[in-house]
């Protein structure tokens, strides 16, 4: 049975359509159906946001949202028209992101979008590109720390008020991506020293995939605090880092990748590659 990133996928690379000229679109009415909208009232409420952050970002309106009438059939072999929408994939995208996070469905949806997002960043990156692995391995430890200093904060607004606290989150996101693996578990299973960091000793597509867990947790966190009318608390903050990491395990198992605690262990540290970098630019001058 396919899991719900893979079933997300499918269904909606199936429902897109192609217009005279070519260009892709999809059927408002088709995705409400596929995003277990029962009442399409309540979909147009989301269409509706979907658009206010269209217009807010910058972009025509007209060019990601029409709104036309669907043909519907409605028994006996009747059809009657009724008002919907031909969307864009990114009017698609804000309606997913848009949604309700508590259908497993609008929850996997968002988490394609997001690899979506990302590996198009990458490849529209051509500089990362053509880095090697130690450069790949420098520049994305160096992100990661750059968002677990936002992680940090966005758990804080959450209720993760203490260093041990933190601490406790954070193990909470690693079971999720590791399958059960807390920080101490992977530090064994990596035969690092105790004073040696785990994070240090990642390969860049083990990094890239605790980047994308602490981005996305980081965005969760902030999301759902929004729709909240009484503060999170750390327990549901800390459901919400390890439910965030399992997601992105299952999108890795879903396109056949290596799972994390099963990558190769480099046998630099990126503090060790820091130096020589420094080393060599010394040298240079």
């Amino acid at each position: 049975m396919n899991n719900p990133i893979e079933q997300s996928t499918q269904t909606f690379e199936q429902l897109k359509q192609t217009d005279a000229q070519g260009h892709e679109f999809w059927s408002a009415r088709d995705l409400a159906k596929a995003l277990d909208y029962k009442d399409f009232r309540n979909f147009v409420k989301v269409v509706n946001k979907a658009k206010e952050a269209c217009q807010a970002s910058g972009y025509q309106l007209s060019d990601h949202v029409v709104e036309v009438n669907d043909m519907i059939k409605t028994g006996k072999g009747a059809s009657r028209e009724l008002p919907s929408y031909t969307l864009s994939r990114y009017a698609c995208y804000l309606i997913v992101q848009n949604g309700d996070p508590s259908k497993p469905i609008i929850a996997a949806g968002q988490t394609y979008f997001a690899i979506q997002a990302r590996r198009q960043e990458l490849q529209n990156d051509s500089d990362f590109g053509q880095l090697k692995e130690d450069e790949k391995r420098l520049f994305l430890r160096n992100e990661l720390k750059t968002h677990n200093k936002q992680l940090v904060e966005a758990a804080a607004q959450a209720g993760v008020a203490t260093h041990f606290d933190f601490a406790i989150f954070q193990n909470h996101g690693y079971k999720g991506l590791y399958g059960g693996l807390d920080a101490k578990a992977i530090h064994k299973k990596k035969e690092l020293k105790k004073s040696q960091k785990i994070l240090d000793h990642m390969g860049s597509t083990e990094l890239a995939a605790n980047l994308f867990r602490a981005t996305q947790a980081e965005e969760k966190l902030k999301r759902d605090q929004q729709t909240l009318e009484q503060p999170m608390g750390k327990q549901q903050a800390n459901q919400i880092h390890h439910k965030v990491g399992s997601t992105v395990r299952e999108a890795i198992e879903s396109i056949g990748g290596t799972m994390p605690e099963a990558l190769p262990t480099p046998e630099k540290s990126v503090a060790t590659l820091g130096k020589e970098k420094t080393k060599l630019e010394v040298k240079d001058e």
